[in-house]
């Protein structure tokens, strides 16, 4: 186990949001903004931007590493940047308010064609179909969650449309 592998999520909590230099095995480096360090196996996910505003990740192996360096600290823009590379684009654009009018919406359109539906989680945010299947925010077919396959896509399809005639 290496140096690295030996730290806490404390310590590598420090580099996350970063630019950094990463010296691994066999000469090679890489570098790039710290987006997370996997606390099981060490290894550190690195983004850097394109001149094109496409985004490269690199996931450097943990064992891998031998030494990381600090080269600058991210701003709060470049945070923010980063914090949402990997949110869905669907999660960002709604409100509190639009949430909740989009739930008792499809809540309320399931209840009309006679499919059973209760509320779940803390807050009540998400929707529970038959026992079977959950939606959570925003309440769309990427949303659905089922062990039940065969369940899980009709009531995809459902929403699809559902969505499709709303709009």
């Amino acid at each position: 186990m290496n140096d690295w592998q030996k730290k806490s999520p404390l310590d590598w909590e420090k580099y996350v949001n970063k630019m950094v230099k990463v010296a691994a095995i066999e000469k090679q480096e890489y570098e790039g903004w710290a987006l997370t360090v996997d606390p099981v196996s060490a290894s550190i996910v690195l983004a850097t931007f394109q001149e094109s505003e496409e985004v490269s990740i690199t996931v450097v192996m943990g064992h891998a590493i031998q030494e990381v360096e600090i080269l600058k600290e991210g701003d709060d823009e470049m945070k923010q940047r980063l914090s949402c590379l990997f949110a869905p684009e669907e999660g960002k654009a709604y409100s509190p308010e639009e949430l909740e009018k989009r739930k008792v919406s499809l809540k309320t359109w399931l209840e009309t064609n006679h499919i059973p539906v209760t509320e779940e989680g803390e807050s009540g945010r998400t929707i529970c179909v038959a026992g079977v299947l959950t939606i959570d925010p925003p309440y769309g077919p990427e949303q659905c969650s089922s062990s039940n396959e065969i369940i899980l896509s009709r009531v995809q399809g459902l929403i699809q449309g559902y969505l499709e005639k709303d709009q």
